[in-house]
């Protein structure tokens, strides 16, 4: 009985994987602005979720909360601006993490496509930096000093996520045999395909083969031909993304 009610759960996730990886490479196929606006509003749509959910349990703090920052000393006033923001009701809530969420994955997509598909540390500081100024001016926390305000919280936002970036690497940091592989492996999890990393190792396929990969090689380590056209794909377009982004610099 539970391998039959385990079969229809792991079609529906293979069906989920697939359907996500062939999403992924259709909007790899568009220009960097369509690809960015498009991660930037679904982001922005499951941060707005998020947020309202969050605002149904903070509703009754936030109707606790003055409404008004008159008559308060400028730190409680600044206080109370930082407390709304993060206590407010389900559509302050989605709002701000609408913005939030939004505007760090559609500056992470963007640093991506012009580095290559490079995801470090670089560029979650940037786009957390982002994120961060973008949610003070629009939570209003920052006061009557917007532009001071919205860079503290931006380098406030990229310190505290490039640590937690770095501690991620710390603890996930691949074996030793496996640093020959770091973006074959990234290239691969960008494609959904993570399960043929086995076969880039039976065929040490490692990352200076990457510019040499043909069908032919790929055959050899028996990856089927649907993702072998994903991958040699997207080596493409990844080098041609890169001859655009040095000729132009």
């Amino acid at each position: 009985m539970f391998k039959a009610a385990g079969g229809p759960i792991q079609q529906v996730q293979e069906s989920l994987r697939r359907f996500d990886a062939d999403l992924k490479q259709w909007m790899r196929q568009q220009s960097m602005p369509v690809e960015v606006a498009l991660v930037t509003a679904t982001s922005a749509l499951q941060g707005g979720v998020i947020g309202a959910l969050m605002g149904t349990f903070t509703a009754d703090v936030a109707a606790s909360l003055p409404q008004q920052a008159q008559g308060l000393n400028p730190q409680a006033a600044a206080s109370l601006q930082k407390a709304q923001a993060f206590a407010g009701g389900p559509l302050l809530q989605a709002r701000n993490f609408a913005v939030m969420t939004g505007v760090n994955a559609g500056l992470t997509c963007a640093m991506k496509r012009l580095r290559g598909g490079v995801e470090d540390t670089q560029t979650s500081m940037i786009a957390a930096f982002g994120s961060g100024a973008m949610f003070s001016i629009v939570s209003g926390m920052g006061g009557p000093d917007v532009a001071t305000n919205a860079v503290t919280t931006g380098v406030f936002f990229a310190l505290f996520q490039g640590g937690l970036f770095k501690l991620g690497q710390r603890f996930s940091k691949p074996p030793e045999n496996d640093v020959n592989y770091l973006l074959s492996r990234s290239l691969l999890h960008n494609l959904g395909l993570q399960r043929y990393e086995k076969n880039f190792k039976k065929g040490l396929l490692t990352d200076a083969t990457l510019p040499l990969l043909n069908e032919s090689a790929l055959r050899d380590v028996n990856i089927p031909p649907g993702p072998r056209l994903l991958i040699l794909d997207h080596i493409k377009r990844t080098e041609q993304q890169r001859v655009i982004h040095d000729s132009s610099s």
